[in-house]
């Protein structure tokens, strides 16, 4: 038999951490030493070391793009960047440590399978480090990787590092929200521990960082229990000279989560009509199951009226159905978030209006214990708001489901997204009916 190459996993991962902490020169560090950097790239950094670095290479160059970034030595935009081993390939985003960044953070961790938090050995853990790895708790990022860098500052002291890792670990019961932490002591100017094994580091077992983002298992944590299928277009290619596809009528979408296959009963939603799937297509044909994050046209056995913002589930764990929502957002623009005020809301394929009924608590970041009614979330807060839309959504809660249960809001009038959201996880008072389709 003829051997089946398995196509190689991909592996998004981001960044996060205070000013200073190593960031961009740790992703630096991993092209540099895992040879991906072409000719040209490892010229420029040479080019610019010789002006600005003293003769050493300033490898924070490789991410740092904007001219504001390399001249404050910060970094301002997220950044992403595409690296492969033989393992494995990756997605790797950048994103800013000041505190008025924080919107950027979520931006670049919102579709990350791991995030790395750095800590600076000699600063230890400050608010920052618990601000960002209470957003990826939040954003639902299942693996965690605390990087203690510049060790060599502070002799590669394992007494140092065990303290800070005692410290992560007493607040991280509160976040309860990832799979697995690891945390590795390193020096991502130097490379120790980055690609290569510390030599100065005796006391530490490994693995390296890029050993660690190669074998991090990841391919359980998609959801393929409950099937959730968001349509975004009806296909009709009503093409004239085709008659086999004169009457094809097919919903075209991407699987949020679950699998589908050919004579499985779903539910369409909001009209809660139960029918039976009869073909799935791809480019490559049809199928007889598909499972997500594919992008498919299903076919069902009856012509229901169905559009974009519709969405076809499995019968075996329902959605939500509710205009009345309870969630967590980031928010992101410099005027304040009040209750009473309006706003568009995008989830998933369709955009409805929104009123925020209430602002339910803030989180204080010193003790990521939640502050009740504040009167307002300013920009960068993380509260939990009440919201009442214009119409019912379909939705999971976040954590459960990433495509069906994250939102933003859109500021009318400026069309601003003025916040992410993360919706919790419905009640069973508001999981929707359905009936058997009557012929």
């Amino acid at each position: 038999m003829p051997h089946t190459q398995h196509p190689i996993e991909l592996l998004r991962f981001n960044t996060c951490g205070s000013v200073d902490d190593g960031k961009s020169t740790l992703i630096g560090r991993l092209l540099y030493d895992s040879k991906n950097l072409m000719e040209d790239q490892i010229e420029a950094l040479e080019r610019s070391a010789d002006i600005t670095g003293g003769g050493q290479i300033n490898l924070a160059n490789l991410t740092d793009g904007l001219r504001a970034e390399r001249e404050q030595g910060i970094t301002i935009d997220v950044a992403y960047r595409y690296f492969a081993t033989p393992k494995r390939k990756f997605i790797v985003a950048d994103t800013p440590g000041h505190v008025q960044y924080t919107r950027n953070m979520v931006t670049g961790a919102s579709t990350a399978n791991l995030s790395i938090v750095l800590v600076d050995a000699r600063q230890g853990v400050i608010e920052q480090t618990r601000r960002h790895t209470f957003i990826a708790a939040l954003l639902g990022i299942p693996h965690l990787v605390i990087a203690v860098n510049k060790m060599d500052l502070v002799g590669w002291s394992e007494e140092r590092f065990t303290e800070i890792r005692d410290e992560i670990e007493d607040f991280l019961p509160k976040l309860g929200a990832f799979h697995d932490v690891k945390f590795i002591p390193m020096s991502a100017l130097n490379g120790d521990n980055v690609v290569e094994m510390s030599a100065a580091c005796k006391w530490y077992g490994g693995p390296t960082l890029l050993h660690h983002l190669e074998t991090v298992h990841i391919a359980s944590d998609r959801n393929l229990n409950a099937f959730r299928f968001p349509v975004q277009w009806v296909n009709r290619p009503n093409d004239p000279t085709d008659h086999k596809l004169h009457d094809f009528r097919g919903l075209s979408g991407q699987i949020a989560s679950g699998i589908v296959r050919k004579g499985q009963e779903v539910i369409v939603l909001p009209a809660g009509i139960k029918t039976k799937v009869t073909d799935i297509w791809t480019y490559g044909g049809s199928l007889d199951e598909a499972f997500c994050p594919q992008s498919v046209t299903i076919c069902l056995e009856h012509d229901i009226d169905i559009s974009r913002g519709d969405m076809i589930v499995g019968l075996e764990i329902l959605p939500g159905h509710s205009a009345d929502l309870f969630a967590q957002v980031c928010w992101m623009h410099s005027r304040p978030l009040q209750a009473g005020k309006k706003y568009f809301l995008k989830h998933g394929t369709q955009t409805v209006q929104a009123i925020v009924s209430k602002l339910e608590s803030r989180i204080n970041m010193t003790t990521l214990d939640p502050e009740p009614e504040p009167v307002t979330l300013t920009i960068n807060d993380i509260g939990a708001i009440r919201l009442k839309t214009a119409k019912p959504l379909i939705f999971d809660g976040y954590t459960t489901n990433h495509l069906t249960g994250a939102f933003i809001l859109i500021e009318q009038g400026t069309n601003a997204t003025v916040a992410a959201g993360m919706l919790s996880a419905p009640t069973e008072a508001v999981k929707p009916e359905y009936a058997d389709f009557a012929i």
